[in-house]
């Protein structure tokens, strides 16, 4: 029993919700300076978010194998349906299950935030098969990192902010776009790990596109630019903001810096590494939107 459920947590893969969890406190707390935040929408928000990352997570990891994207030569962590711990039918079950919660906990955003928030749900649950299933899969046709933008910046943290608030701020779009490009780090250096494999199985991510070279300079860019960015922002907001910054520049170049000469299975650290970054930035705002704004 506990080596059975010690493979579903692998093909939840438990590190990755910290990018789905980081944007719901990030923006939830944003509007801690606009009203009083209902903590029914905030827990509903979270199980939604987490939800909706679980499936992403075992749609992926049913569809690659069936695809043979995922293979013995694979380099990152061990996907459940390829190496045989977990049937194909069973992460289908297991799918329908976790979209269920992630409807039901939706059905009530939607209730409580009209038909911009349907909008949001069916833009995501499209998300989560298109990512790597249908015809044109996203994360097979450059386009994974766009999506990530999207969905665990713009969408998470200003879902989370239009829910308590029913309204939108150009600073909660500023902060939003700062998160997503952590989160878009985080899947570079998936696909710069993968560069090899995913090329042979003629999975076209942007790092296969642009190539290995390229994609770890995109990679340092898109760590600054999400600090530039916040700074930025800081600046015309509050300069308690650039505590954030001030904290975060000493590991984001620690991480700039591996990105440029990690190789293989060691970018796994640097992927852990990257996900507790862009957690701390939504964390620390979070914090000091709270306490100082």
């Amino acid at each position: 029993m506990k080596y059975y459920l010690n493979n579903w947590w692998l093909a939840i893969r438990p590190k990755t919700l910290l990018a789905s969890i980081g944007p719901i406190l990030l923006g939830t707390s944003l509007a801690t300076s606009e009203t009083q935040i209902h903590f029914g929408i905030f827990a509903a928000a979270l199980i939604c978010a987490i939800s909706l990352q679980v499936s992403v997570n075992l749609a992926n990891d049913l569809f690659d194998s069936l695809s043979g994207v995922d293979n013995e030569q694979r380099l990152g962590p061990i996907r459940a349906v390829q190496s045989g711990l977990i049937s194909a039918s069973a992460i289908k079950l297991a799918l329908a299950l976790v979209c269920a919660i992630a409807v039901v906990s939706g059905l009530y955003l939607i209730a409580m935030g009209g038909y911009w928030i349907l909008l949001l749900g069916i833009l995501s649950f499209l998300g989560v098969f298109a990512y790597s299933a249908g015809p044109f899969p996203l994360a097979s046709n450059a386009l994974g990192e766009v999506t990530v933008l999207i969905f665990f910046g713009w969408v998470a943290v200003l879902g989370s902010f239009y829910l308590q608030t029913g309204t939108i701020s150009i600073i909660a779009f500023g902060l939003a776009t700062s998160a997503g490009l952590y989160s878009c780090a985080i899947m570079l250096v998936n696909n710069i790990r993968d560069i090899t494999t995913d090329w042979r199985a003629e999975k076209h991510t942007l790092a296969v596109v642009v190539g290995n070279r390229r994609a770890r300079t995109l990679l340092a860019v898109l760590i600054v630019g999400a600090l530039v960015v916040h700074s930025v922002v800081a600046m015309q907001v509050s300069k308690m903001l650039l505590l954030t910054t001030i904290l975060l520049v000493l590991p984001s170049y620690q991480s700039i810096k591996m990105g440029f000469y990690l190789q293989k299975q060691s970018l796994n650290q640097l992927l852990t590494n990257i996900a507790k970054l862009g957690f701390s930035y939504c964390v620390s705002v979070a914090l000091i939107w709270i306490v100082f704004m």
